[in-house]
């Protein structure tokens, strides 16, 4: 899940991953404005706001369109998927390329950091139907588990892993309900991690057909594919903040 090569070619060396994940969230409710929240919170920082992990640049086009003040760099490991974002740096963010003391938001000084992430009990239903359908493709009742992209830094744990560096960590969980009627989404969902095939110990392609046919017989036995989804924004602050 952190490697870095794997990270800025498969993973994420195009937005296409990226965006079949994103493009899930269309069909949540209530759908939640994850930008504007952000937006929200920087209301009372000045000067450069560091977008760290800033994939395909939502974020920073909002920020940039709302707060037009604020100077933002935008920066993640990939390159390729950098395209067409303005002042964006490939970089790592555990060596990031930018001075102490220098940044009004994101790991600065009194300062503020903004981060987000999922549940582990996020998309149960998503992990389900990826064990019944490697079961199904290796002649089991149950397969392995898909690679899980936030297990090391999930919505329980991060508030303490935080506030190891941060004195005031605030949650703000973001609840909701996917309902698709069409197994499209949902495929395309599981079809971005195939960077992490080799991992997964299934034949990968297979298994995306098996879990095909499966969403379109829950569809057509109860009229949609649900998926409940829990995921939420972290904002911490400094005791000076």
């Amino acid at each position: 899940m952190t490697d870095r090569r794997l990270l800025s070619t498969q993973a994420y060396g195009t937005g296409q991953h990226l965006a079949a994940r994103q493009s899930l969230y269309q069909w949540q409710t209530p759908r939640h404005d994850l930008p504007g929240i952000v937006v929200g919170e920087l209301a009372g920082i000045r000067g450069a706001v560091a977008d760290v992990g800033c994939g395909n640049g939502k974020f920073v086009q909002r920020v940039r369109a709302d707060r037009p003040d604020l100077t933002v760099l935008p920066m993640d490991i990939s390159p390729g998927i950098l395209a067409g974002i303005a002042g964006a740096v490939a970089a790592d963010a555990q060596r990031l390329p930018i001075a102490d003391g220098a940044l009004g938001a994101v790991l600065a000084e009194d300062g503020i950091a903004i981060a987000s992430t999922n549940s582990r009990t996020d998309k149960r239903e998503l992990e389900d139907l990826w064990r019944r359908a490697t079961g199904d493709v290796l002649g089991l009742p149950e397969g392995p588990a898909r690679v899980q992209l936030s297990a090391r830094f999930t919505l329980e744990d991060a508030p303490a892993i935080l506030g190891t560096v941060f004195d005031d960590v605030r949650t703000i969980p973001l609840p909701g309900v996917i309902e698709v009627t069409e197994a499209a989404p949902v495929i395309a969902h599981l079809a971005s991690y195939e960077a992490w095939a080799d991992q997964m110990g299934v034949p990968f392609k297979e298994t995306i057909e098996r879990a095909r046919d499966r969403v379109e017989e829950t569809i057509q036995a109860a009229g949609a594919f649900r998926v409940t989804c829990l995921g939420g924004i972290l904002v911490c602050r400094g005791a000076d903040s």
